[in-house]
């Protein structure tokens, strides 16, 4: 079960997340609207590029208000080697 992530804000959030296998240790990068439907989407294994690491933890997630601030930085961790890299050295010791 991931946490709620209600801070009493009525408007809708995206987040960009984070999880991790705990079978391959694999870290795969997503964006979202729903943080828990998506997380227990790919537990269930209904996406075809995380079914075979199944089960996944969430390690870190980003909100954002704007859906395109979301998907840019979304964009940016799974393109750019060198910010997925920045945010595995910040969250080190949350790694699996």
């Amino acid at each position: 079960m991931v946490p709620a992530l209600n801070f009493g804000y009525n408007e809708k959030m995206f987040y960009v997340y984070l999880i991790q296998s705990k079978k391959t240790n694999e870290l795969y990068v997503g964006y979202t609207s729903d943080i828990e439907q998506r997380i227990f989407s790919h537990n269930r294994a209904d996406n075809t590029a995380t079914k075979h690491g199944v089960p996944w933890e969430l390690i870190y997630v980003e909100g954002y208000r704007n859906e395109r601030d979301a998907r840019v930085r979304e964009k940016k961790l799974k393109h750019h080697g060198n910010s997925k890299r920045f945010v595995r050295e910040r969250i080190t010791n949350s790694l699996l």
